[in-house]
């Protein structure tokens, strides 16, 4: 039996027992006891310099650390556990050896063992009650989440009736006392209307001088009160004095405007912001620059800017001024002088500069444009003329001021003072009649022989009056000619001069120009490739003449080469007519009779311009070229299809599957089955294409999806099955079992289906999108986070894991998984289109229109940009932008999406056109949140 610890505890225990005692407390002193000192307390006796020894010389601190720790243990009952006892190490006071040490480690190893063990508990009731206590005290923003996002639905009328917020301000707050004023007594109103006020300056009030209540009257203090007032109206008194006088000259002209005056003096307040030592050092140092060479124009005119720009335009003037005075010949100091003065000055400067510099061209045009009056303008120009008739600019400068008929006789005047001035020529047989302009040109090729500018004008001339059979003889006269006088032909040159004479409509010359240049300097095994690049960059730049000349002649040179009439026939179907197009296919397939595409795009062409006869017509003649052909047989299958003529479809696709059994003869002909709703016959003819060609994918696939459509599950499982062991690889074949699974409410087995594809087919998105869908479906969001991080460290460039990546996040995480998924994946459609529909739902509609726009442009293939694209503008934009998006998607035809394949491969919309898919995508789509 224990013992309890109280019974070890005397109560009659003094309370002074186990307390320090006080300062100066010597123990008897009170019953006479005196203190005496032994050889114990003062140490043996040793010299100072002795060796210490240990035995007599204990450790003091160490002795003071104990008596501390002694003092510090707490013996109390409230310190005192049954378990531990007293609190604190009852080894305190032992060393702390290596034994020791192991054993707090080992000790600590275990308790941390223990802590793994019930941590994952711990954490999760953390959780849980951390949750339970934001559901009893959620947050302010948390309690009005639901009512934010109602806010989307209010509309305008709901939002204008909301009341306003009421005054929350207490009573005395909301109406404050009003201000009281005290009127003045009629004493004061009665002597400020007798003249007396308050604006003198009383001297005894200790105002007119230093000391207080002094005044010194003499010479610098007024004897009497000192009038603000008085002051004030003599000084506009002797302002408008002067003004007067300055105003009125002696020959009546007024010199300054009284009115305007202190507007002036406003505006001439210096702009400069700069330390004032640094003007007065740079004034300095021109001044030395000045007086060393006052010969050196640029250092007048640096000193008059220096002026101008701290607000001392005087001052800027005259030092301008004098510098010309110095440097009459200086073209720069007369003009930077004629800026600097007032116009009408300006205009004296520069006649002063004329008279001293005639032969300036820009002297002169300087006078011009001072001048307001065209008549004048013509009149400097003239006079300038006079001193310097071979001057194009000034030339140029006076016919530009005259009438047609007046500029004609000017011209010609110009180009004898002229001669080898292109432009004055060119612009000399502009104004003249047929007949004269051959003759102007004509002179104009013998004054200035090197330029091709009067060549390509004389091409234009004649075909502008229908003279095309000339076109071609003056390029090729004007290659001979410039090559004969020692001119490079420049093929970049000549090309800029094609597009030149495109755009300004003589398509003839820009022909001709193409033909003639073409094959300058290229030898012929690098033709193919140079022609092709030059087409393009023809194409790319709009000159789409240029671009088709070109092919035309590459044609001409390599007339089998299939490659050249498929360049050839796409610049025609995206730029020119359909007439252009079929002339162009008929000529190819006549070169080329081997190329199936050439036969193709001829039917399709006149297919959708509704001539089926024609069309067949055609595919006749490429099976007479082709015997055998898998794509001209689908091809016209499809003619027939489209036009709903099935039995001569049937008949078509049994010759095909005779003839010519291949894997998409076979698809072909169990799709037209199925959609005719003939399901068995197409499984039938599934059978049989399985049994030969067991290794493609997709008749397994159709096979199971018709199985399914007539709810025979399990022969549809069995089909997945078989074709995935010849099929591993195919990743729709795999999805489609995972889905079939989920249909039966196996989702452990639709979870395992799709790691064993990803298994077989490792680093694949397609694999991984589905996996996480398959979670956030079954409502595992947990999970499908997981799955979705293991995706993107396994693929981490695939954009459509990215744009699921970005919807997955919360609100506020949304923009910053946007932009690590734009870093990864710039490029990518899947990204840039979620990225818009980001901006949707944030309501930026001009941004989210832009990157709508980037993404059909970086892949108009992907059907699913063109619908959201089109549900926006339907949403949001004019009929004329929905109309807009609806043709650049037809012109696209795209095929991929998931949202478009989920209609356009839909058995029921097999021959729905583009614009039909588009518009049933878009209803279904949902407007992003």
């Amino acid at each position: 039996m224990s013992v309890p610890p109280q019974a070890f505890v005397n109560k009659n225990k003094k309370h002074f027992l186990g307390i320090p005692a006080p300062l100066g407390y010597v123990a008897g002193v009170g019953r006479g006891a005196t203190g005496f000192t032994t050889r114990s307390d003062i140490g043996p006796a040793r010299d100072a310099n002795d060796v210490s020894d240990d035995r007599h010389a204990p450790p003091a601190a160490k002795r003071k650390k104990t008596e501390e720790e002694d003092d510090d243990e707490d013996l109390n009952d409230s310190n005192y556990d049954e378990f531990s006892g007293y609190s604190g190490s009852l080894f305190s006071k032992d060393p702390y050896d290596k034994d020791d040490a192991e054993a707090d480690a080992i000790y600590e190893s275990i308790d941390k063992r223990m802590d793994e063990k019930r941590k994952e508990y711990r954490e999760k009731r953390l959780k849980e009650d951390l949750e339970r206590y934001r559901q009893e005290r959620p947050k302010i923003q948390q309690q009005f989440s639901d009512l934010k996002r109602e806010l989307k639905v209010v509309s305008e009328e709901e939002w204008a009736a909301i009341p306003e917020v009421g005054d929350a301000r207490n009573r005395k707050q909301r109406n404050p006392r009003a201000e009281k004023f005290t009127p003045l007594p009629d004493s004061v109103l009665s002597r400020n209307l007798g003249g007396e006020s308050s604006t003198s300056i009383d001297p005894g009030s200790g105002l007119a001088s230093m000391m207080p209540g002094v005044a010194t009257p003499g010479m610098l203090t007024p004897s009497g009160d000192l009038d603000l007032r008085k002051i004030g109206q003599a000084r506009n008194t002797l302002m408008t004095v002067k003004l007067s006088q300055v105003s009125d000259s002696v020959t009546g002209q007024t010199v300054v405007d009284p009115k305007g005056y202190l507007t002036d003096l406003q505006s001439m307040i210096p702009t400069y912001g700069g330390d004032i030592n640094d003007i007065k050092k740079a004034r300095l140092l021109l001044k030395s620059v000045r007086e060393t060479n006052p010969n050196h124009p640029p250092a007048w005119i640096a000193s008059a800017r220096l002026e101008e720009v701290t607000g001392k335009v005087q001052s800027a003037r005259n030092l301008i001024m004098k510098g010309c005075e110095v440097n009459p010949s200086s073209e720069e100091l007369w003009l930077e002088a004629a800026r600097l003065q007032p116009r009408d000055t300006a205009r004296a400067v520069i006649a002063h500069a004329a008279r001293n510099l005639p032969h300036s061209v820009r002297i002169w045009v300087k006078a011009a444009d001072l001048e307001q009056e065209t008549k004048a303008k013509r009149r400097v120009y003239r006079k300038a003329l006079e001193h310097i008739p071979n001057s194009v600019r000034l030339w140029k400068a006076a016919v530009e001021l005259e009438n047609p008929e007046d500029a004609r006789i000017l011209l010609s005047r110009a180009v004898e003072c002229c001669p080898t001035s292109v432009e004055l020529w060119l612009a000399l047989a502009r104004l003249e009649t047929y007949e004269n302009a051959r003759k102007v040109l004509n002179k104009a090729r013998e004054n200035i022989p090197t330029d091709r500018q009067i060549w390509v004008t004389a091409s234009k001339l004649e075909e502008a009056h229908g003279n095309t059979h000339m076109v071609e003889k003056i390029i090729d006269r004007a290659i001979t000619s410039l090559s004969a006088n020692g001119v490079e032909i420049n093929r970049e040159h000549w090309f800029k001069e094609a597009m030149e004479a495109e755009k300004s409509g003589a398509v003839h010359t820009c022909q001709a120009i193409i033909r003639a240049i073409i094959g300058h300097g290229i030898d012929p095994e690098d033709q193919k490739h140079t022609w092709m690049e030059d087409a393009e960059a023809c194409a790319h730049d709009g000159a789409y003449e240029c671009a088709r000349a070109i092919y035309g002649y590459a044609l001409s040179v390599f007339p089998s080469k299939k490659s050249i009439w498929l360049r050839a026939a796409y610049l025609e179907k995206q730029h020119g007519s359909r007439a252009s197009l079929e002339s162009l296919l008929q000529r190819a397939v006549a070169h080329c009779p081997k190329s199936e595409v050439l036969w193709l795009m001829g039917a399709k062409s006149k297919w959708l311009a509704g001539d089926v006869p024609a069309a067949r017509g055609i595919l006749s003649l490429a099976f007479q070229a082709n015997p055998n052909s898998e794509e001209i047989w689908l091809a016209a299958v499809k003619l027939e299809s489209e036009n709903k003529e099935y039995d001569r479809a049937r008949r078509l696709l049994a010759k095909a599957r005779a003839s010519a059994p291949t894997p998409r003869v076979m698809i072909k002909s169990a799709k037209l089955e199925w959609a005719l709703n003939n399901l068995q016959e197409a499984l039938n003819l599934l059978d049989e294409a399985i049994k030969v060609f067991g290794d493609y994918a997709k008749l397994h696939m159709m096979k199971g999806q018709i199985e399914e459509q007539m709810g025979k599950d399990d022969d549809a499982h069995n089909t997945y099955s078989q074709g995935l062991k010849k099929c591993a690889t195919s990743v729709p074949m795999w999805i489609l079992l995972s889905r079939l699974e989920e249909k039966l409410k196996h989702v452990t087995k639709a979870r395992s289906v799709l790691e064993k594809a990803r298994l077989r087919n490792p680093k694949n998105p397609e694999l991984w999108l589905e996996s996480v869908r398959l979670e956030r479906r079954n409502g595992s969001v947990d999970i499908a986070n997981a799955v979705m991080a293991k995706a993107l460290q396994e693929c981490p460039n695939a954009g459509r894991l990215w744009a699921e990546a970005i919807f997955m996040e919360s609100r506020p995480q949304r923009k910053t998984k946007s932009v690590d998924a734009l870093k990864k994946c710039e490029h990518d459609a899947h990204v840039l289109l979620a990225v818009s529909q980001l901006f949707w739902t944030e309501r930026k509609l001009n941004k989210c229109r832009e990157w709508f726009n980037r993404t059909v442009k970086i892949d108009p293939d992907l059907g699913d940009a063109w619908a959201f694209f089109y549900k926006f503008e339907l949403l949001h934009g004019t009929e004329q932008q929905q109309e807009d998006v609806k043709s650049r998607c037809k012109s696209a035809e795209p095929h991929h999406g998931e949202f478009w394949c989920r209609v356009s491969k839909d058995i029921a919309n097999w021959c729905y056109s583009t614009e039909q898919i588009l518009l049933l995508v878009a209803k279904d789509l949902p407007v992003p949140t």
